[in-house]
């Protein structure tokens, strides 16, 4: 029984040397259009995280939340596409045409190295 004093040091000890990357999940660093920003009609949409994501967990969705004259107007937008780039560190979004004035939301997914499972949201306009 002398032992457990021992045990307690070596799995602390343990628990320190794991890596700091391996606690963190994959944020947002960047984003374009940027977040809550108003922009004329484009076709992309790119959000960039702060590691690589898995590209074949990880997607994104666009749905416009308002237009002029239906200000809780709520659709998903369609002819979208979803691709995560090479690097594995962005997910663009590619409209077959450009973005029509209103209110849209990015709803993404994304799984890191540490396979935990995060979603969030990403808001922006266009004119």
């Amino acid at each position: 029984m002398k032992f457990r004093p021992m045990i307690a040091v070596v799995a602390a000890l343990g628990a320190l040397s794991v890596p700091a990357i391996a606690l963190a999940h994959p944020k947002i660093v960047a984003a374009t259009p940027a977040a809550n920003a108003t922009v004329a009609p484009t076709t992309t949409v790119r959000l960039t995280f702060s590691e690589r994501v898995m590209p074949r967990l990880s997607s994104a969705t666009l749905t416009m939340t308002s237009m002029p004259g239906m200000a809780n107007h709520v659709m998903r937008v369609t002819g979208v596409t979803s691709a995560v780039s090479e690097d594995g560190k962005s997910i663009t979004l590619t409209s077959a045409r450009p973005l029509s004035t209103g209110s849209y939301r990015v709803d993404w997914v994304i799984v890191g190295a540490d396979t935990h499972r995060i979603t969030g949201t990403h808001a922006f306009s266009v004119r």
